[in-house]
């Protein structure tokens, strides 16, 4: 086999350091810190480690490294990701490949395992979150050797196909279907490495789920959700499921919240537990059985979960008001004095306790379930809007609430999807009206046009009982 020959398109990688090693170091394993892809198959991130530990001869290490507390993450989240990553764990030791678990400050400990190992290089994932921006540059202020970031997230890179922040999916569209058949393809099989380097796992600070749990400073009253298992094998299930049974009546049903025609796929898109482009390329071969499902859920999957991570990428205010275009910024300062027709406390609405059925019904989903409908999550955060003080306040509490309950919480799709709501983020004006002057509208009557509100609020109330 010729390892010269790029399994992961150039066009993914970046380098975040170019130390130049001396031939010493150069014989040190290759450290992959995985972080948003956390999988051992479909991992553009993983092939390319792996391959230039081949091409170097040299020995290939995964490294999770386990924070005590992230962002509003809880026991819900947490349980999900873990169980999600022994299992992968597992699927590397088939490949020869160690994963070490270090827990604390990702600069300290990553730093720390490639002094341990004497790495040649680092590579790690593609994100655009301002916390993880931080780690990264933290880090390599303090390397001294080469590290290279991959994009396995997104289907066409995104620092790639746009240099800038995108006005919408109007203008991010076309710049990404011009490279979509170049970039949706299958994936390279990860190769067993050639000389087993397990002894390297005696690093590791965790053997198993439950001694991470005692040492984690979360909230541990959200409880796991039992539907939704989380992993690999768990979210291929899911998606073969989606695909075999539902995909067809995507196009017509997916915004009716009382219709079973949505994927589940978010929580393990979110935690890279399953591939984008693995769950785009296998939707492709329904496109001449169900063109418009197929376009619907491609546009959601690529187009609109792309645009997220440009918009949290390119605005360090992704999640403040500070972030929004300027005209909305404009009309909801011109409005902040508009009478509310209700004031709810953080503690009302976290709770459910508003005037209104279909909201209540909205949170209370996201409370037991883990996952609101994408429909339900646009009215929530715009009556959150309706029904606070400021534009502020809306926004600190629906990224608190979503952050909180939600498996893909505290991810660039929220941000942005809260953003749209709230601030005009990715929209365009609107005729204006009180409160929320030119920013799109949704209201409880217009819901009842789309779909039986009635019959989603008892849905909810039966999910509350079980």
């Amino acid at each position: 086999m010729d390892y010269k020959e790029v399994f992961c398109d150039k066009r993914r990688i970046r380098s975040l350091e170019d130390f130049e090693t001396s031939a010493e170091q150069s014989k040190g394993p290759v450290v992959y810190w995985m972080q948003r892809e956390q999988r051992a198959h479909d991992n553009w991130a993983l092939l390319y480690a792996q391959e230039q530990a081949l091409k170097h001869g040299s020995e290939l290490i995964v490294v999770f490294n386990i924070v005590p507390k992230f962002l509003d993450a809880t026991l819900r989240q947490y349980d999900f990701m873990l169980k999600g990553i022994f299992e992968t764990k597992g699927l590397l030791e088939e490949f020869n490949i160690p994963l070490i678990f270090t827990f604390g400050e990702p600069e300290k400990e990553i730093l720390n395992i490639v002094d341990v190992v004497k790495a040649s290089m680092i590579v790690t994932d593609f994100n655009p979150l301002r916390v993880v921006k931080n780690w990264k540059r933290n880090l390599v202020q303090k390397l001294n050797v080469p590290v290279h970031e991959v994009d396995a997230h997104n289907v066409v890179p995104a620092l790639f196909v746009s240099q800038k922040q995108e006005y919408g999916a109007y203008t991010l569209r076309p710049k990404i279907h011009k490279y979509l058949q170049e970039f949706l393809t299958d994936f390279p099989q990860l190769r067993k490495m050639p000389v087993s380097n397990l002894e390297y796992e005696k690093l590791s600070v965790f053997k198993e789920i439950g001694e991470v749990l005692p040492k984690l400073t979360i909230d541990f009253s959200v409880k796991p959700v039992e539907w939704l298992k989380p992993g690999y094998s768990s979210g291929m299930s899911v998606l073969k499921e989606f695909l075999e049974r539902k995909l067809k009546w995507y196009g017509e049903q997916r915004n009716d919240p009382t219709k079973d025609a949505t994927s589940n796929l978010s929580a393990y898109l979110h935690f890279g537990q399953i591939a984008p482009q693995r769950v785009a390329f296998e939707t492709l071969k329904y496109e001449h059985e169900y063109p418009e499902s197929v376009a619907s859920f491609l546009e959601e999957l690529i187009v609109r979960r792309e645009l997220a991570d440009n918009f949290c990428f390119y605005n360090e205010n992704y999640d403040s008001f500070e972030g929004f275009p300027d005209w909305a910024k404009k009309t909801l300062n011109e409005h902040r004095q508009d009478k509310r027709p209700y004031i709810y406390s953080l503690e009302e609405l976290e709770q459910a306790r508003t005037h209104d059925e279909l909201w209540n019904a909205a949170q209370k989903e996201m409370v037991v379930k883990g996952k609101m409908h994408g429909y339900m999550r646009m009215y929530w955060a715009k009556k959150i809007l309706e029904w606070t003080s400021s534009p502020e306040e809306a926004l600190k509490y629906a990224i608190y609430l979503n952050d909180k309950y939600e498996l893909d919480g505290r991810d660039p799709n929220g941000y942005t999807g809260i953003a749209w709501a709230i601030g005009g983020v990715h929209d365009r004006p609107w005729q204006p009206r009180p409160v929320f002057g030119m920013i799109r509208y949704m209201s409880y009557e217009g819901a009842k046009k789309k779909f039986d509100v009635e019959k989603y609020v008892q849905y909810v109330e039966s999910l509350s009982k079980t």
